[in-house]
C-alpha cells in the first residue's frame, strides 16, 4: 500500500532560486513549534498531546489527563515535560497568558527533576519561548535539545522555527531539511511548505502541504494542513477552493479558530460579507488575538460599521496596553494597527524594538508600513525591500511597498507593485485593496 511516508523527501535547498505568485507570511510560528503538529521529542504522535491539540475533540479532557498522569508519576520528567508542550499548545490557540505561565512550571519541574540532556524539556522550553516570541531563548533551546539528540526530527522544528524567525533563512531551511531527512511525516513537510512558500514556491508549497494532509495522523494535523492550504488557494486567487478547505478542515475542528478566520477570508473574498463577520467573531470567541480582532474590525470598517469596528479596536488598545506593561515584542499586527488606526509615530518605536528581537520578513514590512504612515518614506523603502527580499510575492507586502514608492514619487515602480498587488488576490484586504485600486487610478489619470 502506498503511504505518503514513502514518497521521496522534499529537497528544499535546490529550489531557492524559484520565484512564482504568493505567499502567506502569518504562518504561526508556534503552530509549527509546538507539537500542535501533534509531535512528541520523538517525531512521532502522542495520544497525549495530540488530544490536547486545539483542533481535535477534547483538549481540555487531554490536559485533564496529562494532569493525572503527573499526580500518579510525580518523579517522571517526560509526565511533565508532556503536560507543559501540551499547556503551552493551549496557551497558543487561547491567548491565555496564565496558561503559560502553567506550561513553564511543568516544565521546569521536569528539568529539576532531570536537569541535564532532559530532551522533551528542552523541545518544550524551545516551544514556550518562541510562542512568547523570545526566539534566541528559543534558539538556546533548541540547540541543546539537538545536542541532547542529534537523531530527533521535533529538535530540528524548533531550531528552523527559531531560525525562520530571527531571519536566518539558509540556517531554517538547512534545519528543515535535516528534519525532513529523518522523517518526512506531516509535520516536517508542513515546515518544508512553508519553506517553498517563503520563497514565493506557492506551487510547491502547495503540492507538500498535499502531502502533509495525507501523512496526517491526527485530527490537528489534518486540520493543521487544511488551514494553510486553504491559505494557499486564498493567495492563489481561488476563494472557492480556499473555502472548500477551510470547510474540510472544520468538518474535523468546528471551532479552530485558524480555520475560522480562513473561512472569514474565504467569505469576504466571496462577498458574502455577513459570513465572513460570524466566522471572524466565532474566532475571536475562542481566542481573541490580534490578527482576528483586527481582521474584523477593519472588515466592520470597510462596511461603514465605525462604531462595530472601534469596539473591536478598543480591545486591541487594551492588549497593547498590556503587551507594554510585559516588555513582550510587539507582533506584526500590533504594529499595524497602531500604523493604520493610532499613533504612527509609536508605531515606528514598536517596530524598532520589534525588529531588534525578530528581524523575520513581516516585522520589516510592519516598520516599512509604520515609517511610511509616520511620513518617513526613504526609511520605509529599505525596509519594505527588506520584506520582499525572498521573492515573496505578498499583496499586502506589494501593496506597502507600492504606497511608499508613490509618496517618494516613483511613479513607475508604485504602478508595477500595486498591480500586482492585484493581480495576485484582488481581496487581499478590506481597506487597502480599494485603497490599491484608488492609487492606480491616480497615477493612471496623471498627465
Amino acid at each position: 500500500m502506498h503511504r505518503p511516508e514513502d514518497e521521496p523527501t522534499p529537497t528544499i535547498r535546490s529550489r531557492r532560486h524559484l520565484r512564482t505568485t504568493a505567499i502567506t507570511i502569518a504562518l504561526g510560528v508556534v503552530m509549527f513549534t509546538v507539537g500542535a503538529i501533534g509531535l512528541s521529542p520523538s517525531g512521532s504522535s502522542t495520544p497525549d498531546a495530540a488530544s490536547s491539540d486545539s483542533r481535535s475533540a477534547g483538549p481540555a479532557r487531554g490536559i485533564e489527563a496529562l494532569r493525572e498522569r503527573v499526580k500518579r508519576l510525580p518523579k517522571d520528567p517526560v509526565s511533565w515535560a508532556d503536560l507543559g508542550m501540551a499547556l503551552v499548545q493551549q496557551a497558543r490557540t487561547t491567548a491565555d497568558q496564565a496558561t503559560y505561565t502553567q506550561a513553564e512550571t511543568a516544565l521546569r519541574r521536569s528539568l529539576a527533576l532531570e536537569p541535564v540532556e532532559n530532551l522533551h524539556a528542552e523541545i518544550g522550553m524551545g516551544a514556550l519561548a518562541a510562542a512568547r516570541h523570545q526566539f534566541r531563548d528559543s534558539l538556546a533551546w533548541a540547540r541543546k535539545a539537538v545536542a541532547t539528540s542529534p537523531a530527533t526530527p521535533a529538535a530540528y522544528g524548533v531550531l528552523a522555527d527559531a531560525h525562520t524567525q530571527l531571519g536566518q533563512y539558509k540556517e531554517a531551511e538547512d534545519a528543515v531539511q535535516k528534519m525532513a531527512d529523518l522523517h518526512p511525516d506531516s509535520s516536517s513537510l508542513a515546515r518544508a511548505s512553508y519553506t517553498f512558500e517563503l520563497r514565493g514556491d506557492t506551487s510547491q508549497a502547495k503540492t507538500v502541504m498535499e502531502r502533509a494532509l495525507r501523512a496526517a495522523g491526527t485530527p490537528g494535523e489534518r486540520a493543521f494542513a487544511h488551514t494553510h492550504l486553504s491559505s494557499l488557494a486564498l493567495e492563489g486567487g481561488d476563494p472557492a477552493a480556499a473555502l472548500r478547505q477551510a470547510q474540510a478542515g472544520l468538518a474535523i475542528a468546528p471551532r479552530d479558530a485558524g480555520l475560522l478566520e480562513a473561512r472569514a477570508k474565504a467569505h469576504a473574498a466571496a462577498r458574502d460579507l455577513e459570513l465572513a463577520v460570524a466566522d471572524y467573531t466565532a474566532a475571536i470567541a475562542t481566542a481573541p488575538l490580534p490578527q482576528y480582532l483586527l481582521g474584523l474590525g477593519e472588515l466592520q470598517q470597510s462596511l461603514g460599521h465605525q462604531d462595530r469596528a472601534d469596539a473591536q479596536y478598543a480591545v486591541l488598545r487594551a492588549q497593547e496596553a498590556l503587551r507594554r506593561a510585559t516588555g513582550t515584542p510587539a507582533d506584526a499586527d500590533a504594529i499595524y494597527f497602531q500604523a493604520d488606526h493610532g499613533d504612527p509615530r509609536q508605531a515606528v518605536t514598536m517596530a524598532e524594538e520589534a525588529v531588534q528581537e525578530r528581524p523575520f520578513l513581516a516585522i520589516h514590512d510592519a516598520y516599512a508600513w509604520a515609517l511610511h504612515r509616520a511620513g518617513r518614506d526613504t526609511e520605509a523603502l529599505d525596509q519594505a525591500d527588506q520584506a520582499l527580499a525572498l521573492g515573496t510575492r505578498s499583496a499586502l507586502f506589494l501593496f506597502h511597498r507600492g504606497a511608499i514608492h508613490q509618496a517618494l514619487g516613483n511613479t513607475t515602480a508604485a504602478r508595477r507593485d500595486l498591480s500586482q498587488a492585484l493581480a495576485l488576490d484582488p481581496s487581499f484586504h478590506p481597506l487597502h485593496a480599494p485603497e490599491a485600486r484608488d492609487a492606480l487610478r491616480r497615477i493612471d489619470d496623471t498627465p
